[in-house]
């Protein structure tokens, strides 16, 4: 299984820049669209580490790579960047699947939007780990990012933005290797419906507590 995060720090331009670490009991099977660890395949470790918004460096792979030397992270793993302060992470359980969020909404992104209407301001970051108790296919984990996200996207409709997320989300789902293998992931398969269910109130709840109505916005 996955193990609650450990919250620590990494020193960085003298400041102390906090990183949350999962670590698995043995590998897991994961599916993720992370910088490092990215796609299908057995991970034993994911970090989400805070970097600042005026973050700018091209290889957030190798970056990440090194935060995990520093941390003493063997084997391949999932590593994630974000804007936000990854302190404020928000756990949620249903059914057994528990999933993790780090959730930074300051300007969302509807993602089929032209090119010309993506604010020039940062974005934030959703950053979102999950863990399926179940073996999951290898359609079944694909299907279980769409959920994910999908659940994203009807929080962020609900909280009233304009948006589907942000250009820099990400993430991770993690099940068991082995066992018999569920073929689905989808919003109403038996997985992945408390999946889209955990999403959900994660990101809605810290939504709710940190995001200025668009209409407010417009009038201010």
């Amino acid at each position: 299984m996955l193990h609650e995060p450990l919250l620590t720090s990494r020193r960085e331009d003298e400041r102390d820049i906090p990183v949350l670490i999962w670590r698995a009991e043995r590998p897991l099977r994961t599916v993720s669209s992370a910088p490092l660890g990215g796609g299908i395949g057995l991970r034993q470790w994911v970090l989400n580490a805070t970097v600042p918004m005026s973050y700018d460096r091209d290889d957030p792979a190798d970056h990440l790579a090194e935060m995990a030397r520093e941390f003493g992270l063997d084997g391949p793993g999932v590593g994630l960047l974000t804007g936000v302060d990854v302190t404020d992470v928000v756990r949620r359980t249903d059914t057994d699947v528990q999933v993790w969020a780090t959730v930074g909404l300051g300007t969302p992104i509807p993602a089929a939007a032209p090119a010309v209407a993506v604010p020039a301001q940062p974005v934030g970051t959703v950053n979102i780990v999950a863990y399926v108790p179940v073996l999951l296919s290898d359609a079944a984990l694909v299907n279980a990012v769409a959920t994910a996200t999908e659940a994203k996207a009807q929080a962020i409709a609900e909280l009233g933005l304009p948006g589907t997320g942000t250009p820099t989300d990400a993430v991770a789902v993690l099940c068991p290797p082995d066992g018999p293998a569920n073929a689905y992931g989808g919003p109403r398969s038996t997985w992945g419906a408390p999946l889209a269910r955990a999403v959900h109130t994660a990101v809605l709840a810290v939504g709710r507590d940190t995001v200025v109505p668009w209409s407010d916005r417009l009038r201010g």
